[in-house]
């Protein structure tokens, strides 16, 4: 079994804001396998189905990105699983549009609902599945970057990438994690320096305002 959390803002004016691939993604991979997202409990809206032969939850927190640790303990909580069972994915500023990475587990970065989240939980030996949205241009605040809404171009690249996040998300539900490594994170690496011991300078709050880690 598997808990896939796909982390972003509730309400229609958050939907299609860069900050809501993680809502997007799990739009994609419910549609791809028929599974309703409707159910409401454990602060996220929710469904259970299966991705291939491996029963699954699909989550949307309702705490704002900033609270989505609450959600991920009561889920994880509730359904009783291990670390390597929660599957969270996420957009992150700090990577290229459209460039996806994969990982087995490790720290937060600069992410502001992943720092939530392994806060509540306690541990961050969780793989999880980041999706590039470029950084902000210019002097551009952060918060304004992650809260806005892609242009067109910059949509068309997002649907591909979240599309394939569908697909790195089902490799490793399949227990085939190191293949979608291998796929994703070969494609990432170029150009970039190593994840290994990177410190990014900004934190990518962008869970609404007023609304910080409790």
């Amino acid at each position: 079994m598997f808990v896939i959390l796909g982390l972003g803002n509730p309400g229609r004016e958050y939907a299609m804001t860069r900050h809501n691939i993680g809502f997007m993604t799990l739009d994609a991979l419910a549609s791809r396998h028929g599974i309703d997202i409707r159910r409401e409990n454990f602060r996220s809206v929710f469904g259970e189905g299966r991705v291939g032969d491996e029963r699954v939850v699909l989550a949307k927190p309702l705490t704002f990105m900033n609270n989505s640790g609450w959600a991920a303990r009561d889920l994880v909580n509730w359904y009783k699983v291990e670390p390597r069972q929660l599957l969270v994915v996420y957009d992150d500023a700090d990577i290229p549009l459209g460039t996806i990475r994969v990982r087995e587990g490790g720290s937060s970065g600069s992410h502001n609902g992943m720092k939530s989240v392994i806060y509540q939980l306690g541990f961050d030996d969780f793989p999880r599945v980041r999706v590039g949205i470029g950084a902000p241009e210019g002097e551009r605040d952060i918060v304004a970057h992650v809260l806005s809404k892609p242009s067109g171009e910059e949509m068309e690249k997002l649907r591909s990438a979240i599309f394939e996040t569908a697909d790195a998300v089902e490799l490793i539900v399949a227990g085939r994690l190191a293949q979608a490594q291998a796929r994703f994170n070969k494609r990432a690496h170029n150009g970039k320096k190593k994840e290994a011991g990177e410190e990014k300078p900004k934190d990518q709050d962008g869970g609404a305002p007023g609304r910080d880690d409790g």
